[in-house]
């Protein structure tokens, strides 16, 4: 009989000791050290997520609970909240940084060649989420004055739909600010959203080939260029025009030539206005594209319903960066689990399911497969009983 370890162990087989040191040896992670390991910190907060533990007690005695299973994840023993609370307090987050980057190049390779959107440029959505926090308890999160916050920035690649690269900041920091410090490849395709305007910013990524498509502010100064024809079955575009905005003009940077598209939104019934500075494709792809930033959208809806990103375990801001890296860990694990998966798992089923299969001992790869069929050895007991 062919036995295996707990789920939980086989999902942190994705996770080699190797590269898990490596990092740890980067950070100096295990400086001051003693006893409590990173790879054992690491193994509390993902747990956290996959587990949906709520605070310190309910990690620490969820693992005490199954305490004969700990060994085979490299865990001695449980550990206690206050030995927890220190690590997540003082132990470097840049640490799971490099975590989610290790795993990142895992997802990326099976991701490969699959894009649910056909398009030819690598096309990549770019948002920030605010994430409330109580101003009294974390007092260093200022946003407003009786409210905390910090902002999280994703760059979602649409090809496996991966977050590629976060930046956590403080609540008040514009995403402009954090987008400017971006570096995109030649040929890219970024779709992003009206809080993201900026003429200096769309200038510079038409110089540095990279294209981008978003929405225009209704109250933008610009002059018509050139007016394009329509095709003949137009599917909602109602005006296709070359324009240049008039504060670059102002600038000395008129050669950097936008298209202004209009397209009616038969299903919400109202006008849209894009803008963008790719001046061959189609109208109605431009329209396509920028449908598909919907997908950032969902993906921070599932970090904040089926991950620990809303309540937090600490306090300091060093726990709260770890809390929100091992978040993106273990969205990066459950993508990476869906793409490896012949059943037709949606990310919220999933997280349900794998939650109450954590410290089962079965196969996870035929488990997610086929995650209703019995076990091998629970399918023969049961042919022996009818028997």
């Amino acid at each position: 009989m062919n036995r295996v370890c707990s789920i939980f162990a086989q999902l942190l087989q994705l996770f080699p000791h190797v590269e898990f040191a490596a990092a740890v040896k980067q950070h100096k992670a295990e400086r001051h050290a003693r006893g409590f390991t990173s790879w054992g910190q690491f193994i509390a907060m993902l747990f956290c997520q996959l587990g949906h533990a709520k605070s310190l007690r309910e990690i620490c005695g969820g693992l005490a609970a199954s305490e004969g299973k700990l060994r085979h994840l490299g865990l001695p023993e449980a550990p206690s909240r206050a030995t927890l609370a220190y690590a997540n307090e003082h132990r470097p987050w840049q640490l799971y940084q490099t975590v989610f980057h290790q795993v990142l190049g895992k997802c990326q390779s099976v991701a490969a060649g699959s894009k649910p959107f056909r398009f030819k440029h690598k096309l990549l959505s770019l948002d920030a989420t605010v994430i409330d926090l109580c101003a009294d308890v974390f007092d260093w999160a200022k946003f407003r004055q009786t409210k905390g916050a910090v902002k999280l920035h994703l760059l979602l690649d649409h090809e496996g739909y991966l977050p590629v690269y976060a930046v956590i900041t403080e609540g008040k920091r514009h995403e402009i600010r954090v987008a400017r410090r971006m570096q995109f490849e030649p040929d890219t395709m970024l779709v992003f959203d009206r809080g993201y305007t900026d003429y200096q910013w769309f200038a510079d990524l038409t110089q540095q080939g990279v294209h981008f498509v978003t929405r225009m502010k209704e109250k933008a100064d610009y002059a018509v260029l050139e007016e394009r024809p329509l095709p003949a079955h137009p599917g909602g575009v109602v005006r296709d025009q070359v324009i240049v905005l008039l504060k670059l003009e102002q600038e000395g940077r008129a050669d950097c030539y936008l298209r202004r598209i209009e397209y009616w939104d038969e299903k919400q019934q109202r006008l849209l206005v894009f803008l963008t500075n790719h001046l061959r494709l189609a109208a109605s792809t431009i329209a396509r594209v920028y449908k598909e930033r919907w997908q950032i959208e969902l993906l921070f809806k599932a970090l904040k319903q089926s991950l620990r990103i809303k309540t937090f375990v600490g306090t300091s801001a060093n726990a709260l960066k770890t809390q929100i890296w091992t978040a993106l860990i273990a969205m990066l694990v459950l993508k990476y689990l869906q793409m490896k998966s012949r059943f037709g798992w949606s990310l919220s089923n999933l997280v349900a399911l794998l939650r109450q299969q954590l410290f089962v001992y079965r196969d996870l790869w035929k488990w997610l497969d086929d995650p209703f069929q019995a076990p091998p050895e629970l399918a023969s007991a049961q042919l022996e009983l009818e028997l």
